[in-house]
């Protein structure tokens, strides 16, 4: 009996071990910290001092069969709900011959608005007084999103196709998305997602941006067309911008953003610069940005706005 029990505790202590063996992987945990000061024209605040943090913890590891496993969660204070401290996190499993598959609990992005960052870096979202139904909309993402990443077919291309939720009409929304990165300096992308969360409303999202690097010059140029059943809600947002890298460590950029929607008298033009300082870890931010017709209406009072920032941040 009793050799009968110290096999059977042999045989568990090595299929312990085995398993361990094979779910075996890493966890990192990487951050970023910032000190800032922000001034905003139309803010009774004025100057103010403020911080932003954020940490991710990340594990991964491959299993017996090949397949890479990922699994991401930030923690973010005020983020989300303004409740946090818990941000975007998700989990993804897959490998170079099957493509990857993720799930995003929180905060994903569909695979077009994935690339509908505007050219110059979306100056617009930075407390403007532009309120969210004239801020750039786009296709279904967020919570309980999937997204498939295609297997690479031609050097340089990156594929992927997403598939957010039901909303209320019960029926789930797609997305795909491309960037083409073949040529040296050139980058191409093109997505296009829908929305089909309510019923008996159609809205799509079509995305395309191109950028160009020769030597220390960058020039690139975004346009996000989004469709909407009601039509004083379709909306085009055109963006353009000039980067300049003086050095390795050192970098300038200007740029213009026009969102122009259906119905409104004047479109809302936003323009700005940045410059950057970067060593190691840390990188010292200049930005100043001006913002015109707000609300859409060159007649308003308070319809512009200015906006600088100084930062200094880490990431670690």
């Amino acid at each position: 009996m009793n050799n009968f029990k110290k096999i059977s505790l042999t045989a568990l202590a090595g299929s312990l071990v085995a398993t361990s063996v094979a779910f075996a992987g890493e966890m990192t945990a990487t951050g970023s910290a910032e000190m800032k000061m922000t001034n905003n024209s139309q803010s009774a605040a004025g100057k103010t001092v403020g911080m932003g943090n954020s940490v991710t913890f990340a594990g991964s590891g491959e299993t017996d069969g090949g397949l890479n496993v990922a699994a991401s969660f930030e923690l973010d204070q005020g983020a989300g709900d303004g409740t946090g401290p818990f941000d975007s996190h998700s989990v993804s499993v897959g490998n170079d011959t099957l493509g990857t598959l993720k799930v995003h609990g929180h905060g994903g992005s569909n695979a077009a608005s994935a690339l509908d960052g505007t050219a110059a870096g979306d100056f617009w979202d930075n407390t403007l007084g532009i309120s969210s139904s004239n801020t750039p909309q786009s296709a279904a993402s967020g919570n309980g999103l999937v997204v498939y990443s295609l297997p690479s077919v031609v050097d340089g291309l990156a594929l992927a196709a997403s598939y957010a939720s039901a909303g209320e009409n019960h029926a789930g929304s797609t997305a795909y998305g491309g960037t083409y990165t073949g040529f040296e300096g050139l980058s191409l992308s093109f997505g296009k997602g829908e929305n089909s969360a309510t019923q008996n409303v159609d809205i799509d999202q079509t995305i395309m941006k191109a950028s160009y690097a020769y030597g220390p010059i960058t020039v690139a140029y975004s346009n996000n067309d989004y469709d909407h059943t009601t039509t004083n809600n379709d909306q085009e947002v055109k963006s353009f911008s000039l980067a300049y890298t003086l050095t390795d460590a050192i970098s300038l950029s200007y740029g213009e953003e026009t969102i122009e929607k259906t119905g409104k008298s004047s479109d809302i033009e936003v323009e700005g610069m940045t410059a950057s300082y970067t060593s190691g870890g840390m990188t010292l931010g200049l930005t100043s940005i001006e913002a015109t017709n707000v609300d859409h209406s060159n007649t308003a009072a308070n319809n512009d706005n200015e906006f600088w920032k100084v930062s200094l941040s880490f990431a670690f």
